[in-house]
């Protein structure tokens, strides 16, 4: 009866070394399995990301060159010139300036989800501040005057201050060699 005890304890004890090894040898497998598959996840999402960039990167630069553009069309110059026809009315070029702000800002709405919030601000406090300064040229002039007077209060006003848009414009580029050199 010894003996059976003592084959019975070395069953037993073998028994429990495989069991004990068995289980180090799983939670080292499973341990390095879990690794890689973290790792291959890690990797995929690193090759998404620079294929998310190399697709998002030309469309923000794309939005930025549209604002860019948008504030350029917006300058006191550019918009007088364009939108001043001969027989107008001081109220009408008014109008027409202020369309002209309106509709290229609807127009261009979209690109906000491309830009910064700071630059998105900055191009809608100086359309904001070019409408404000065209109201304000042409309340302080008569109905009967020249169109090209308004033209002047305007150019007048900017003298004093910096353009709106010269301003948004100077941040905007900024931003733009920031990310994008």
């Amino acid at each position: 009866m010894n003996t059976i005890v003592i084959v019975l304890i070395n069953v037993v004890a073998v028994v429990a070394a495989v069991a004990v090894t068995g289980c180090i040898f799983y939670k080292v497998i499973k341990k390095y399995f879990d690794h890689q598959r973290k790792e291959s996840m890690l990797q995929m999402r690193i090759d998404e990301h620079k294929e998310a960039v190399k697709t998002i990167t030309p469309i923000r630069l794309q939005a930025y060159e549209r604002m860019v553009l948008f504030l350029e069309r917006m300058s006191p110059n550019s918009l007088v010139l364009r939108c001043f026809k001969p027989g107008m009315d001081i109220r009408a070029l008014q109008a027409a300036m202020n369309k002209q702000i309106r509709d290229e800002w609807e127009h261009n709405l979209s690109q906000q989800v491309y830009l910064s919030s700071e630059s998105w601000e900055k191009i809608r406090g100086a359309k904001d501040e070019m409408i404000n300064l065209i109201n304000a040229s042409a309340a302080n002039l008569p109905l009967e005057a020249d169109p090209s007077t308004l033209a002047a209060s305007i150019f007048t006003n900017i003298v004093k201050t910096k353009s709106p848009s010269d301003e948004a414009l100077e941040y905007v580029k900024a931003e733009i060699k920031e990310r994008f050199e």
